[in-house]
């Protein structure tokens, strides 16, 4: 078959989409990637696989959606694909109504969250749900990385095909693992940084955006007092959410949070971030089911989320780490303490998430999975 997998930015085809192409093609399939080219595109054609600029912003405009729409329509009409797989929101909407336009016989959709979530403004929610009962007419099989999404895509019927399937989320075990015994990471990783080898450190990794929960993560470390915070992850300039700057400065201004608090930027060592560190965070307003706590219970790692769809399905209160009420700096802050505080009981969660996850979250289960159900197997 001749598959094309679309997204908006290569960010998302290289870091989230590579080892479903990978298994695609080793499957022997003829796999094209369809985005807006940036910074890492030559990192994906390195690898054999072509890749189609599109012209599509992260931003809901009609304009840029409608211009989207037509480049796409085009795109599929001429390569004459046999399924067009579709990712990321913006991509979703003018991907799906583009491919069937088009002639396209399957399209699939994988909402990796659905932007609506509980904690959403109600005339907000009903907007964005209705864009995805739209988007759904369009639509053959959808896939949910959670089943609590999936649970509401049947109740809303966000799926004219009718198929769908919570496939959830997965990482390499083989890259996200704990510190192998006489292994060096932690001890060279904190002298670069200047931290001491038996200073609790709590990491967290994503976009310097708010709703990742960054602004009641800093205020919750001034009760942390006993535990170091390393931040992972930079803003992309396609985001728009809102920034985090003037929190950002306000830590740089505080003299005490300044020094437990570290801005560590893109990382391309996370592996190793994680191994070098005691617990994980990562207090977001909304996720579909996050991958970054699957590489931290991977990595052997207790983790402290909030109790929000996606991360509560991975996280499992009192047993793999604490789930804390969303935007609650309190919660969140007592939550930090308690886990850098007890070295026994990060060890035991640790443990207990190390091996949920080898179970659930093994990448080569979660992409094996996905082309068991669109019949891509040889």
């Amino acid at each position: 078959m001749k598959i094309c997998q679309l997204c908006a930015v290569d960010f998302t085809l290289h870091h989230f989409l590579m080892p479903l192409m990978r298994a695609q093609r080793a499957a022997g399939h003829d796999v094209v990637g369809a985005c807006a080219r940036g910074g890492l595109t030559l990192q994906i054609e390195a690898e054999g696989f072509r890749v189609i600029d599109v012209p599509i912003q992260r931003s809901s405009n009609p304009i840029a959606l409608l211009r989207a729409y037509r480049a796409l329509k085009e795109i599929f009409a001429a390569e004459r694909f046999d399924l067009v797989h579709v990712h990321t929101p913006v991509a979703a909407l003018a991907g799906r109504p583009a491919a069937k336009a088009a002639g396209v016989g399957r399209v699939v959709y994988t909402a990796h969250g659905f932007y609506f979530h509980e904690h959403m403004h109600a005339a907000k929610r009903a907007l964005h749900v209705g864009l995805e009962w739209f988007g759904g007419r369009f639509t053959d099989v959808l896939f949910t990385q959670a089943e609590e999404d999936a649970a509401t895509a049947r109740r809303l019927n966000l799926c004219k095909g009718g198929t769908i399937e919570a496939i959830g989320n997965g990482s390499d075990p083989a890259k996200f693992r704990p510190a192998l015994p006489g292994e060096d990471t932690r001890a060279r990783l904190r002298a670069a940084l200047g931290t001491p080898i038996d200073k609790p450190v709590i990491a967290m990794i994503g976009r310097l955006v708010a709703e990742k929960g960054y602004p009641e993560l800093f205020r919750a470390m001034k009760r942390a007092t006993n535990a170091e915070l390393w931040v992972v992850g930079d803003r992309l300039a396609s985001d728009h959410a809102q920034s985090i700057d003037t929190d950002i400065k306000a830590v740089e201004a505080d003299p005490e949070l300044s020094k437990r608090i570290r801005f560590l930027g893109y990382r391309a060592d996370v592996p190793e971030i994680l191994r070098a560190v005691d617990a994980f965070t990562l207090p977001s307003h909304r996720e579909g089911m996050p991958r970054s706590i699957v590489e931290a219970m991977l990595s052997g790692l207790p983790v402290i989320a909030t109790d929000i769809r996606g991360s509560r399905e991975e996280v499992i209160d009192g047993e793999t780490g604490l789930l804390v009420p969303l935007r609650d700096e309190i919660a969140l802050g007592e939550a930090l303490t308690k886990i850098a505080g007890d070295a026994g009981m990060c060890a035991r969660m640790g443990e207990a998430g190390l091996s949920r996850a080898r179970t659930l979250y093994d990448e080569a289960k979660v992409v094996e999975k996905q082309l068991r159900l669109l019949g891509l197997l040889t």
